[in-house]
């Protein structure tokens, strides 16, 4: 077997299976896909997998969905459970929290997808988002090249719901942005950053696009920033959605926010995790969803005031 096939085998922990074991991959195609639950690029990924891997299971096609963690709370075995629950994967995950599947496949991206023939060889693998045609289309070539006879059909039809849905590229001009301060960029409360201290901050009048500030006091580390009383972040964005990645206090209670909208509820614009005046709680460490503008879009100023200590956030990204 090959190194990367053997590298999966090693894995530790597993969810919806047993530990696979090297007679079950032998001589299958095999689709490995490396993806993290609170990523919304994996995440708009996955319909697509799961639509493979119903699809073709019956041609002989074993799809691993390897989840490699970005943050410390999606190495804990009960929060990536319950995640592969609620989004419906029911292939097998091995937990990959050391890197070390990662590194063998020398993987650089969530999510990525690498197609093993029945050879044990990479044949292709495929970086981000995109392209899923072409993928599908692979997986055709290597099952019939597996079984020797002809595997065709057509394309599956996806239509994401949710944060599943494809990113609005036209539309997407506000980058990923991160609240801790190992990655954060374009933060504009006054003095800037106070690195692992509890520090009052102050949000600002007129925000350019595509910056953010903080008020109330937070004590920012270097993966997220956490709320010591109650407070609020502000940001200036041009995107259809705007999600961000939050946790519970360490106690776990849940923590009530309220979002607003160029100093309004959201209304129709409200996201998938708020209600139209804007309401919402974090119970779970996760991505939550909490605009989805109704066209057209233009650039907005985003709200969001916690009413409750304790919540932890780790980084914006929009679609």
């Amino acid at each position: 077997m090959s190194a990367v096939q053997l590298s999966l085998l090693g894995a530790r922990q597993w969810l919806n299976t047993q530990a696979l074991r090297a007679e079950d991959i032998r001589g299958k195609v095999v689709l490995v896909n490396f993806w993290t639950y609170s990523c919304i690029n994996s995440l708009r990924a996955l319909p697509y997998v799961r639509s493979w891997a119903e699809k073709y299971k019956d041609r002989g096609l074993v799809v691993v969905g390897v989840h490699t963690p970005e943050f410390g709370f999606e190495k804990d075995i009960a929060n990536v459970s319950q995640a592969t629950a609620s989004l419906g994967v029911v292939y097998p995950v091995p937990l990959d929290s050391d890197y070390r599947i990662w590194r063998a496949f020398n993987n650089e991206a969530w999510p990525a997808f690498y197609f093993i023939g029945a050879d044990g060889r990479v044949r292709h693998r495929m970086l981000g988002e995109g392209d899923y045609d072409k993928s599908e289309r692979l997986i055709q070539q290597l099952l019939s090249e597996a079984t020797g006879s002809p595997v065709t059909g057509d394309i599956v039809a996806i239509s994401g719901k949710g944060a599943e849905a494809p990113a609005d590229e036209p539309d997407l001009r506000t980058p990923e942005t991160y609240v801790g301060h190992n990655q954060a960029a374009n933060f504009a409360s006054p003095g800037g950053v106070r690195e692992d201290t509890p520090s009052l901050y102050r949000t600002v009048s007129a925000l350019p696009l595509n910056h953010w500030s903080l008020a109330g006091v937070w004590t920012v580390g270097g993966e997220y920033a956490t709320l010591n009383n109650t407070g609020s972040i502000t940001y200036r964005f041009h995107a259809r959605d705007l999600h961000l990645v939050l946790g519970p206090s360490p106690q776990g209670y849940p923590i009530r926010f309220r979002v607003k909208l160029d100093g309004a509820p959201p209304g129709a614009d409200h996201g998938f995790d708020v209600d139209a005046e804007g309401w919402g709680s974090v119970r779970e460490p996760r991505m939550y969803q909490l605009i989805r503008q109704a066209r057209p879009v233009g650039d907005r100023t985003f709200e969001i005031e916690f009413l409750d200590p304790g919540v932890r956030a780790y980084v914006f990204t929009f679609g």
